[in-house]
């Protein structure tokens, strides 16, 4: 059985209690490794996740369909939910959604959570389009990069990205900014928007921002 802590956690003024497991690195499993490089990235509450839920925290996301990709404790997920959006969070990670689903209960937050593989996103596929799609840290390996980029267009027009810098958020940002106008919010959050959709509402002026 999963070993627990409570955690609780304040995001823009929303007070959560948060079960997570005490030391991620404690949950490396050399077999899953070996399968598909599986680690445990959905354990922490990185800073990254406080940033975006912070983000959306401040922003009118009422009545809002938003997806969270590579949600891990989905704290930008819960945030959203508790200011009226209508959320879907999404792992790779078994774990991370059966605890989701905890933590909501605890909380008392209605969401739906959903195991969604990037290579198979099928039944994620079925339930857009969305609103709003957020993403927490989630281009930590290079795979990542085309798996994403492929995904997004299909999910919704509207994008938000935090990121701390890792190695392959610059080539995804530069790639990106073909079809996407990228601008860099915060120190380490980007919005995109599909340039049809900027071009039909007529507020955008195609700037990009890739560093």
């Amino acid at each position: 059985m999963l070993e627990l802590v409570e955690t609780d956690v304040t995001v823009a003024g929303v007070r959560l209690s948060l079960l997570r497991p005490p030391d991620a690195e404690a949950l490396i499993d050399e077999a899953r490794f070996d399968v598909d490089e599986f680690l445990p990235y959905w354990a922490e509450l990185w800073p990254s996740a406080f940033a975006l839920a912070e983000e959306v925290a401040r922003r009118d996301v009422s009545g809002l369909q938003i997806v969270e990709l590579g949600c891990g404790l989905a704290l930008p997920s819960l945030v959203a939910a508790v200011r009226g959006a209508h959320v879907l969070a999404t792992d790779w990670a078994e774990e991370a959604v059966e605890l989701l689903g905890r933590n909501a209960s605890r909380n008392r937050i209605r969401l739906d959570a959903l195991r969604v593989d990037w290579r198979a996103p099928e039944p994620l596929l079925a339930r857009a389009p969305f609103d709003l799609v957020v993403a927490a840290d989630v281009l930590y390996e290079r795979r990542y990069v085309d798996l994403l980029l492929d995904l997004l267009p299909r999910l919704g027009h509207s994008v938000l990205l935090a990121d701390p810098g890792r190695p392959f958020t610059g080539r995804f940002l530069e790639r990106a900014a073909e079809s996407w106008s990228v601008e860099r919010v915060a120190k380490t959050l980007y919005a995109l928007e599909r340039y049809e959709a900027v071009t039909a509402s007529g507020s955008g002026d195609g700037s990009t921002a890739t560093g």
